[in-house]
Parts: structure tokens; C-alpha cells; sequence
């Protein structure tokens, strides 16, 4: 009679860890739909920070069986909030969601390597060429211009690219002018300001403006609420 209680108990402690895996299993994906798509796709260092603390709640929700389960719903509850706020409020301000996921790095410039980035960003030369590699580019003479994105992933422009300028590069983001980009396609910020009165815009109101094919291109910038 002993072992068959024993048994049962057993039992019963496989069950509920069952069924809190299946529980969290099912949350975590609700989680991550609610907080969006960008959580499945590239991580931003908050996004990765926040995926770590919610995988960790539920591992030790699900391996202290014997603990309320709203030990780990409550913190994991908080996080998510945390993530919605602060991405709402990084839409709204780029000083915010620059000091979050950091900038963009231009790693190379015109095919000449930016040495003085690539250690502020402590990126080695054997992590560009990986990069390089990866994208079926065999050296670096090949790049015209070469971006570090905050997610950690290289995005490359080749120079054959370069001839026809097919590729676009960002004048304006958030209603803020790129003066690198405006030194790289030789223009100057008083080009800029003539250019956004022609087409009767004001600067803050321009959410993304991109320069492709020896042409300004303005996307009006839309009220997020």
C-alpha cells in the first residue's frame, strides 16, 4: 500500500510538471505575439534581455513544482509591461531608442574601413569578414559600404551597386538629418533645408527620407499615439 502511494505521488509530480510546461509553453507564445513580431526576428539587446528573464521564470516555475505558479507569472507579468512601455515610448522619441538598442555603425565608408569604429564597437576584423563571407563577398575591396546594424548583423552595399546608386541611404530618420550620409552623396544641410521647402515639408515633420537615384524621397512622418 506504501509503494503504490509512492507511486502515485510520483505520478501526480509528473503530472504537474506536465502540465506547467504545457502551461508556460502556451503563455510564453501569447507573450511574445503581445510584445511583437520584432521579439521573433532580431533581438535588440533589451529583447534579448528580456527573452533570458522570461525563459528563466519559467524554467524555475517549472522545476520548483512545489512553488505557487504566480511566483514566476508576476515578475514574467511585469516584464512584459516593461517591454510594451518602453517600446511605446521609443517610437516616440529616437533619444530614447537610440540610448536602448545604440546606432548604427559604419563600418565601411566609400571601401575604406573604419579602423576607429570597428574598435568602439570592439568588432575585429576576423567578425567582418565572417560577415563578408556570409554574404558571398570574398574581400573587402568589393564593399562600397558596409553597416553595422544594432542587432549585430552586417548589411553590405557592393560597389557594382554603387553605379547606378540603386541601393537608398537615409537622410533623414525621425525627423533627424544623417550628416555622414549628407557628406557621403556630397550634399550640404542648406541642399537639405531647399530640397524639404520645394516639397513644403519641415524637417520634424519628415519621418524618413532616403536619397536613391540622384532623387530625395520624404515619407511624412505620422501621428503614433
Amino acid at each position: 500500500m506504501k509503494d503504490i502511494t509512492i507511486l502515485m505521488g510520483d505520478i501526480m509530480e509528473y503530472l504537474v510538471v506536465l502540465g506547467r510546461t504545457l502551461f508556460f509553453y502556451v503563455l510564453i507564445t501569447v507573450v511574445y505575439r503581445v510584445m511583437g513580431k520584432r521579439e521573433v526576428g532580431e533581438l535588440s539587446i533589451m529583447d534579448f534581455i528580456v527573452s533570458i528573464f522570461i525563459a528563466e521564470l519559467a524554467a524555475i516555475s517549472i522545476d520548483k513544482y512545489d512553488e505557487s505558479i504566480f511566483m514566476s507569472l508576476i515578475p514574467m507579468m511585469i516584464l512584459v509591461v516593461l517591454q510594451i512601455g518602453i517600446a511605446k515610448v521609443s517610437l516616440k522619441s529616437s533619444k530614447v531608442r537610440s540610448a536602448i538598442d545604440g546606432d548604427p555603425s559604419v563600418i565601411i565608408n566609400r571601401g575604406k574601413v573604419n579602423f576607429k569604429e570597428m574598435l568602439r564597437q570592439r568588432y575585429n576584423l576576423d567578425d567582418l569578414l565572417v560577415q563578408l563571407r556570409s554574404k558571398s563577398i570574398k574581400s573587402i575591396e568589393e564593399v562600397d559600404y558596409a553597416i553595422l546594424e544594432t542587432s549585430g548583423k552586417l548589411s553590405v552595399f557592393k560597389k557594382e551597386d554603387d553605379k547606378t546608386r540603386s541601393y537608398p541611404l537615409p537622410i533623414i530618420i525621425d525627423g533627424e538629418i544623417q550628416e555622414d550620409v549628407l557628406m557621403q552623396i556630397g550634399k550640404s544641410k542648406s541642399w537639405l533645408q531647399e530640397a524639404l521647402k520645394m516639397e513644403s515639408y519641415r524637417l520634424e515633420d519628415v519621418f524618413y527620407g532616403f536619397y536613391q537615384k540622384k532623387k530625395l524621397f520624404l515619407i511624412r512622418k505620422e501621428a503614433i499615439k
